[in-house]
Protein backbone atom coordinates (compact mmCIF):
# COMPACT_ATOMS: atom_id res chain seq x y z
CA UNK A 1 0.00 0.00 0.00
CA UNK A 2 1.25 3.49 -0.88
CA UNK A 3 2.11 5.87 1.93
CA UNK A 4 -0.92 7.96 2.86
CA UNK A 5 -0.52 11.67 2.14
CA UNK A 6 -4.13 12.87 2.33
CA UNK A 7 -6.90 11.96 4.79
CA UNK A 8 -10.42 12.70 3.53
CA UNK A 9 -13.02 12.79 6.30
CA UNK A 10 -16.80 12.87 6.27
CA UNK A 11 -18.40 14.63 9.26
CA UNK A 12 -21.77 13.21 10.38
CA UNK A 13 -21.46 9.63 11.51
CA UNK A 14 -17.69 9.68 10.92
CA UNK A 15 -15.67 12.44 12.59
CA UNK A 16 -18.67 13.72 14.54
CA UNK A 17 -20.42 12.00 17.42
CA UNK A 18 -24.22 12.09 17.35
CA UNK A 19 -23.96 15.40 19.26
CA UNK A 20 -21.75 16.81 16.45
CA UNK A 21 -18.66 16.84 18.65
CA UNK A 22 -15.09 15.73 17.87
CA UNK A 23 -13.77 13.43 20.58
CA UNK A 24 -10.48 14.15 22.35
CA UNK A 25 -9.06 10.93 20.89
CA UNK A 26 -9.99 11.93 17.32
CA UNK A 27 -8.61 15.42 17.92
CA UNK A 28 -5.26 14.09 19.10
CA UNK A 29 -5.01 11.65 16.18
CA UNK A 30 -5.69 14.42 13.65
CA UNK A 31 -2.98 16.59 15.19
CA UNK A 32 -0.53 13.69 15.03
CA UNK A 33 -1.40 13.05 11.38
CA UNK A 34 -0.91 16.72 10.55
CA UNK A 35 2.43 16.70 12.34
CA UNK A 36 3.42 13.88 10.00
CA UNK A 37 2.61 16.09 6.99
CA UNK A 38 -0.77 14.58 6.14
CA UNK A 39 -3.33 16.82 4.39
CA UNK A 40 -6.48 16.62 6.55
CA UNK A 41 -9.42 17.36 4.23
CA UNK A 42 -13.06 17.59 5.31
CA UNK A 43 -15.37 16.21 2.60
CA UNK A 44 -18.95 17.21 3.24
CA UNK A 45 -22.29 18.02 1.69
CA UNK A 46 -22.36 21.23 3.68
CA UNK A 47 -21.19 24.64 2.48
CA UNK A 48 -18.00 26.08 3.97
CA UNK A 49 -19.80 28.61 6.23
CA UNK A 50 -21.57 25.71 7.95
CA UNK A 51 -18.28 24.05 8.94
CA UNK A 52 -16.12 27.09 9.74
CA UNK A 53 -16.58 26.51 13.47
CA UNK A 54 -15.31 22.94 13.09
CA UNK A 55 -12.35 23.97 10.94
CA UNK A 56 -11.42 26.69 13.41
CA UNK A 57 -11.73 24.31 16.33
CA UNK A 58 -9.39 21.81 14.61
CA UNK A 59 -6.86 24.45 13.54
CA UNK A 60 -7.69 24.01 9.83
CA UNK A 61 -9.20 27.43 9.12
CA UNK A 62 -6.55 29.00 6.90
CA UNK A 63 -5.33 29.10 3.30
CA UNK A 64 -2.98 26.13 3.80
CA UNK A 65 -5.81 23.66 4.32
CA UNK A 66 -8.52 22.47 1.94
CA UNK A 67 -12.07 21.16 2.03
CA UNK A 68 -14.35 19.47 -0.48
CA UNK A 69 -17.81 20.96 0.10
CA UNK A 70 -21.26 20.46 -1.45
CA UNK A 71 -20.39 16.77 -1.99
CA UNK A 72 -17.67 17.70 -4.48
CA UNK A 73 -19.39 20.73 -6.00
CA UNK A 74 -16.74 23.06 -4.57
CA UNK A 75 -13.06 22.45 -3.89
CA UNK A 76 -11.81 25.24 -1.67
CA UNK A 77 -9.04 26.56 0.48
CA UNK A 78 -10.43 26.87 3.97
CA UNK A 79 -10.10 30.67 3.85
CA UNK A 80 -12.90 30.55 1.26
CA UNK A 81 -10.86 30.72 -1.96
CA UNK A 82 -12.56 28.54 -4.59
CA UNK A 83 -10.31 26.28 -6.67
CA UNK A 84 -13.01 24.40 -8.62
CA UNK A 85 -16.77 25.02 -8.81
CA UNK A 86 -19.69 23.04 -10.29
CA UNK A 87 -23.23 24.39 -10.09
CA UNK A 88 -26.82 23.86 -11.22
CA UNK A 89 -28.92 25.85 -13.69
CA UNK A 90 -32.36 27.34 -13.33
CA UNK A 91 -33.68 24.66 -15.68
CA UNK A 92 -32.22 22.02 -13.36
CA UNK A 93 -34.27 23.43 -10.47
CA UNK A 94 -37.45 23.31 -12.56
CA UNK A 95 -36.79 19.72 -13.63
CA UNK A 96 -36.26 18.59 -10.03
CA UNK A 97 -39.29 20.50 -8.74
CA UNK A 98 -41.49 18.96 -11.43
CA UNK A 99 -40.69 15.55 -9.89
CA UNK A 100 -40.60 16.50 -6.20
CA UNK A 101 -43.81 18.54 -6.03
CA UNK A 102 -46.27 15.77 -7.05
CA UNK A 103 -44.57 13.48 -4.51
CA UNK A 104 -44.98 16.00 -1.69
CA UNK A 105 -41.21 16.33 -1.27
CA UNK A 106 -40.22 19.81 -0.03
CA UNK A 107 -37.26 21.29 -1.89
CA UNK A 108 -34.34 23.22 -0.44
CA UNK A 109 -32.02 25.04 -2.86
CA UNK A 110 -28.59 25.84 -1.44
CA UNK A 111 -26.69 28.90 -2.60
CA UNK A 112 -23.42 29.27 -0.67
CA UNK A 113 -24.61 29.62 2.94
CA UNK A 114 -28.24 30.48 2.12
CA UNK A 115 -31.04 27.91 1.87
CA UNK A 116 -34.19 28.71 -0.10
CA UNK A 117 -37.00 26.46 1.13
CA UNK A 118 -39.95 25.59 -1.13
CA UNK A 119 -42.81 23.59 0.46
CA UNK A 120 -44.62 20.85 -1.43
CA UNK A 121 -48.27 19.92 -0.90
CA UNK A 122 -48.14 21.60 2.50
CA UNK A 123 -45.01 19.69 3.55
CA UNK A 124 -42.17 21.85 4.86
CA UNK A 125 -38.53 20.81 4.99
CA UNK A 126 -36.81 19.66 8.18
CA UNK A 127 -33.47 20.98 6.91
CA UNK A 128 -33.50 23.88 9.37
CA UNK A 129 -33.34 21.35 12.20
CA UNK A 130 -30.49 19.46 10.53
CA UNK A 131 -28.32 22.53 9.80
CA UNK A 132 -29.27 25.43 12.11
CA UNK A 133 -26.05 27.37 11.34
CA UNK A 134 -27.21 28.24 7.79
CA UNK A 135 -29.42 31.18 6.75
CA UNK A 136 -32.92 30.07 5.73
CA UNK A 137 -35.30 31.93 3.41
CA UNK A 138 -38.81 30.51 2.98
CA UNK A 139 -40.43 31.07 -0.43
CA UNK A 140 -43.76 30.00 -1.90
CA UNK A 141 -42.40 28.61 -5.19
CA UNK A 142 -39.16 28.21 -7.12
CA UNK A 143 -40.13 31.34 -9.10
CA UNK A 144 -39.43 33.32 -5.91
CA UNK A 145 -35.81 32.13 -5.73
CA UNK A 146 -33.41 34.83 -7.02
CA UNK A 147 -32.08 34.24 -10.52
CA UNK A 148 -28.68 35.93 -10.21
CA UNK A 149 -27.19 33.53 -7.65
CA UNK A 150 -25.28 30.24 -7.64
CA UNK A 151 -27.32 27.05 -7.24
CA UNK A 152 -25.00 24.58 -5.51
CA UNK A 153 -27.36 21.71 -4.82
CA UNK A 154 -30.91 20.66 -3.99
CA UNK A 155 -31.95 18.62 -0.97
CA UNK A 156 -35.20 17.30 0.41
CA UNK A 157 -35.39 16.66 4.14
CA UNK A 158 -38.35 14.78 5.64
CA UNK A 159 -39.20 12.03 8.08
CA UNK A 160 -37.31 8.87 7.18
CA UNK A 161 -40.25 6.58 6.44
CA UNK A 162 -41.96 9.13 4.18
CA UNK A 163 -38.70 9.93 2.39
CA UNK A 164 -37.89 6.27 1.78
CA UNK A 165 -41.39 5.61 0.45
CA UNK A 166 -41.10 8.50 -2.03
CA UNK A 167 -37.54 7.73 -3.17
CA UNK A 168 -38.86 4.54 -4.72
CA UNK A 169 -41.14 6.67 -6.93
CA UNK A 170 -38.39 8.85 -8.40
CA UNK A 171 -38.23 8.36 -12.20
CA UNK A 172 -35.18 6.97 -13.98
CA UNK A 173 -34.72 10.17 -15.99
CA UNK A 174 -33.94 12.07 -12.79
CA UNK A 175 -31.12 9.64 -11.94
CA UNK A 176 -29.83 9.97 -15.49
CA UNK A 177 -29.73 13.76 -15.24
CA UNK A 178 -28.33 14.16 -11.70
CA UNK A 179 -26.33 12.51 -8.92
CA UNK A 180 -28.90 11.47 -6.29
CA UNK A 181 -28.09 9.90 -2.92
CA UNK A 182 -28.98 9.92 0.77
CA UNK A 183 -26.48 11.66 3.04
CA UNK A 184 -28.43 10.96 6.24
CA UNK A 185 -31.56 8.99 7.08
CA UNK A 186 -33.76 12.05 6.53
CA UNK A 187 -31.79 13.83 3.76
CA UNK A 188 -31.83 13.13 0.02
CA UNK A 189 -29.37 15.21 -2.02
CA UNK A 190 -29.43 16.09 -5.72
CA UNK A 191 -26.18 17.24 -7.34
CA UNK A 192 -25.12 18.14 -10.89
CA UNK A 193 -24.22 15.05 -12.93
CA UNK A 194 -20.65 13.96 -12.26
CA UNK A 195 -20.44 15.84 -8.96
CA UNK A 196 -19.72 13.64 -5.94
CA UNK A 197 -17.04 13.39 -3.28
CA UNK A 198 -14.67 11.31 -5.41
CA UNK A 199 -14.83 13.88 -8.22
CA UNK A 200 -13.95 16.67 -5.80
CA UNK A 201 -11.10 14.68 -4.28
CA UNK A 202 -9.74 13.79 -7.70
CA UNK A 203 -9.57 17.47 -8.62
CA UNK A 204 -7.91 18.32 -5.30
CA UNK A 205 -5.31 15.55 -5.56
CA UNK A 206 -4.50 16.67 -9.12
CA UNK A 207 -3.99 20.20 -7.75
CA UNK A 208 -1.74 18.87 -4.97
CA UNK A 209 0.13 16.51 -7.34
CA UNK A 210 -0.92 13.44 -5.36
CA UNK A 211 -2.10 10.04 -6.59
CA UNK A 212 -5.35 8.41 -5.46
CA UNK A 213 -3.24 5.59 -3.98
CA UNK A 214 -2.00 8.15 -1.43
CA UNK A 215 -5.53 8.97 -0.24
CA UNK A 216 -7.29 7.45 2.75
CA UNK A 217 -11.02 8.29 2.84
CA UNK A 218 -13.41 7.62 5.71
CA UNK A 219 -17.21 7.69 5.69
CA UNK A 220 -20.45 6.04 6.74
CA UNK A 221 -23.27 7.02 4.33
CA UNK A 222 -24.32 6.68 0.70
CA UNK A 223 -22.81 10.04 -0.27
CA UNK A 224 -19.42 8.64 0.82
CA UNK A 225 -19.58 5.64 -1.51
CA UNK A 226 -17.79 7.26 -4.44
CA UNK A 227 -14.80 8.47 -2.43
CA UNK A 228 -14.40 5.17 -0.55
CA UNK A 229 -14.35 3.30 -3.86
CA UNK A 230 -11.98 5.82 -5.46
CA UNK A 231 -9.43 6.27 -2.68
CA UNK A 232 -6.41 4.03 -2.38
CA UNK A 233 -7.69 3.14 1.07
CA UNK A 234 -11.42 3.52 1.68
CA UNK A 235 -12.32 2.96 5.32
CA UNK A 236 -15.95 2.50 6.40
CA UNK A 237 -17.07 3.27 9.91
CA UNK A 238 -18.35 0.41 12.06
CA UNK A 239 -21.67 2.31 12.15
CA UNK A 240 -21.72 2.72 8.36
CA UNK A 241 -24.58 1.60 6.14
CA UNK A 242 -24.15 -1.84 4.50
CA UNK A 243 -23.48 -0.40 1.02
CA UNK A 244 -20.52 1.57 2.37
CA UNK A 245 -19.02 -1.40 4.18
CA UNK A 246 -19.40 -3.48 1.00
CA UNK A 247 -17.17 -1.18 -1.09
CA UNK A 248 -14.63 -0.23 1.59
CA UNK A 249 -11.21 -1.87 1.79
CA UNK A 250 -11.35 -1.73 5.58
CA UNK A 251 -13.95 -1.23 8.33
CA UNK A 252 -13.22 0.22 11.77
CA UNK A 253 -14.05 -1.84 14.84
CA UNK A 254 -15.13 1.35 16.63
CA UNK A 255 -18.09 3.58 15.79
CA UNK A 256 -18.14 7.36 15.47
CA UNK A 257 -19.13 7.50 19.16
CA UNK A 258 -16.01 5.48 20.04
CA UNK A 259 -13.43 7.49 18.05
CA UNK A 260 -13.31 5.17 15.04
CA UNK A 261 -11.44 7.85 13.08
CA UNK A 262 -8.60 7.80 15.61
CA UNK A 263 -8.48 4.01 15.41
CA UNK A 264 -7.96 4.12 11.64
CA UNK A 265 -5.43 6.98 11.78
CA UNK A 266 -3.29 5.05 14.26
CA UNK A 267 -3.55 1.83 12.29
CA UNK A 268 -2.96 3.10 8.74
CA UNK A 269 -1.08 6.40 9.12
CA UNK A 270 0.77 6.69 12.42
CA UNK A 271 1.88 3.07 12.84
Amino acid sequence: MAEIKLLALDLDGTLFTKDKQVTAENRAALKAAEAKGIHVVITTGRPLPAINHVLGDLGLLDDKHYSVTFNGGLVQRNNGDILIKKEMTRDDLKQIYAVFEPLGLPMDVLSDGIVYGVPSKGNHSLYRQANPTLTFVDVDSIDDIPQDIVYNKVVTVCERDFLDSQIGKLPDHLYQAFEIFKSREIILEVMPKGVHKAAGLRLLTDYLALDRSQVMAMGDEENDLSMLEWAGLGVAMANGVPQVKAVAKAVTTKTNEESGVAEAIHKYILE
